[in-house]
């Protein structure tokens, strides 16, 4: 892939992200959609996933914006159904499909099959948890679906491991198994432990927002590398990492917390545009492949492992859900369900672009072995990764609504909000008064109203979302507020505009008046933009 090449893919998918903005069609879909379509149109080059890049290269990165954005306090309350779908339901996963899957087609070795149970068994959540937050489900699911996101890939990548070294006649025992598995996953969180603290350090003693940000997008790079150098898993010193910083990150300043969002979500964005479209575009490939398999019997094979990675999740996840609530320790300590949040769980197990990089990183020859039936491999993977996107992708928004779980609570997290800012508005005035009693913090009386009336504005707008609205717009008494600050600051930016092009002003005085404005807008709509 040249650099032409290369630019066109991000511009195509970013703009076909950006329509499936403007559609009820969630976004992974239409990319995937639109790169099947591409696929065969003449002229479009041949995009082939590189696992050398995906893994080391992509993973990371959607890795540690996922991890970041998390919540290291409610994975922790739901570290049980967390672990149990990220460890325990992949190496199910792994063992029960590939058993299937031996079954199933003929001449597949038994190693072969495991090899493709473990490439299919990671569900990639990125779908279902932009799914899950856009319908506003319980935070308890969503919270559950992206901490097995955060995990399965290392466990999946360390059974793959263990698999292809057996199908290519590497004599793995059992023990060797678990060892490997054991050194992988502790190694790799032990990884995350040693860095994360000095990495926070760094940060913080930087001092500069640029340097800062600069950093922050090394660090998932750094993290992965140094777990993968001795051996352990990347992907969990990435997320360990990640949750550390994320947890911490109200100890930076506050440009360098501006800046690290606006970076990372455009990151992500760009990232996941690319990969999603990358899905799409592998058909001709996987396709052509194929060799002694006919199309209309590698199909059927399709069919079958669809139904069973299907199956096999929904096997998993109600046993996982409900046996454990035998125990009344957890009945006590976890909130009550009833059988439609697995029923969500088991549906939105939807596969993604680690599937298919791992199917591809199953070497042709290894050490003079040639392994079996690695075309059908990938093309049962590719089929998989389709299926799942497409048909549990295009259900589960109409599935939730169907079973009309009970949403957040918006009112009551508004309440807590305006609750907690009150709180803190009190202390901020204690502390303002303190210090506006001391010589040395002398202000003129119309300044020191200024920070008192900013105070009250800040306590006060939280709590004017809970009450009446404007009978003419609809607004609430903080919506009209934000609304007219913002056409204030409108009209003061065109004037500074009006004065560069008359060359009253330069452009360095301009681009610093606008960076005022800027933050006053950013503050005044930052509730705007949490909601």
């Amino acid at each position: 892939m040249d650099a032409l090449q290369l630019v066109a893919l991000v511009a195509a998918s970013a703009a076909i992200a950006g329509v499936a903005r403007r559609t009820p069609v969630p976004a992974p879909l239409l990319l995937v959609a639109a790169g099947l379509a591409a696929s065969y149109v003449p002229g479009v080059p041949d995009y082939t996933l590189d696992p050398h890049i995906v893994l080391p290269l992509i993973l990371p990165p959607l890795l540690y914006t996922a991890a970041v954005d998390s919540s290291y306090l409610d994975l922790r309350a739901n570290i049980r159904p967390v672990a149990l779908l990220s460890v325990g339901y992949v190496l199910f996963a792994t063992v029960a499909v590939g058993w299937l899957a031996y079954v199933l087609v003929p001449d597949l070795p038994l190693t072969a099959a495991l090899v493709l149970g473990a490439v299919i068994a990671p569900p990639d959540a990125v779908a279902a948890t932009a799914i899950a937050r856009k319908l506003g489900l319980p935070n308890r699911i969503t919270t559950i679906l992206q901490g097995e996101s955060l995990v399965n890939d290392a466990t999946a990548i360390t059974a793959f491991k263990v698999a292809l070294a057996a199908a290519v006649g590497e004599g793995v025992s059992w023990a060797g198994g678990v060892g490997e598995f054991a050194l992988a996953a502790l190694g790799g969180i032990g990884v995350g432990l040693v860095l994360m603290v000095p990495i926070h350090w760094l940060r913080r003693g930087l001092g500069d927002s640029l340097l800062q940000n600069t950093l922050s997008l090394l660090i998932p790079f750094v993290a992965y590398a140094a777990a993968e150098e001795v051996g352990a898993s990347g992907v969990l010193a990435v997320v360990v990492v990640g949750l550390f910083l994320g947890h911490r990150a109200w100890q930076v300043d506050f440009a360098t917390r501006l800046q690290e969002e606006a970076v990372w979500k455009m990151v992500a964005f760009v990232l996941e545009s690319a990969v999603f479209a990358l899905i799409g575009l592998q058909l001709p490939y996987v396709v052509q492949g194929l060799g002694r398999y006919g199309i209309g019997e590698a199909v059927w094979y399709a069919v079958g492992v669809f139904v069973a990675v299907v199956v096999v999740r929904f096997v998993w996840v109600y046993p996982a859900t409900f046996l454990p609530r035998l125990s009344s320790r957890v009945r006590e300590r976890e909130p009550g369900v009833d059988w439609r949040a697995p029923l969500v769980v088991g549906w939105a197990g939807m596969r993604g672009v680690v599937s298919l990089a791992i199917a591809f990183s199953i070497p042709v020859v290894t050490d003079g072995v040639e392994f079996p039936a690695r075309n059908l491999v990938l093309f049962l993977t590719f089929t998989t990764v389709i299926g799942t996107l497409v048909v549990q992708g295009l259900t589960l928004p109409p599935l939730i609504r169907f079973l009309k779980l009970p949403g957040r609570d918006r009112y009551a997290e508004t309440l807590a909000e305006a609750q907690a800012q009150s709180e803190a508005s009190q202390a901020a005035e204690a502390r303002l008064e303190a210090l506006l009693a001391d010589e040395r913090n002398a202000l003129p009386q119309p300044l020191a109203d200024r920070l008192r009336t900013v105070l009250e504005r800040r306590r006060n707008a939280v709590w004017e979302r809970l009450g009446a609205v404007n009978e003419v717009t609809g607004e609430t008494a903080d919506d009209t507020y934000r609304r007219l600050s913002r056409e204030m600051i409108g009209a003061e930016r065109e004037v500074f505009v009006q004065l560069r092009d008359a060359r009253r002003i330069d452009d360095e005085m301009m681009r610093t008046l606008l960076r005022r404005l800027d933050l006053e807008e950013a503050a005044a709509y930052r509730e705007e933009a949490v909601d």
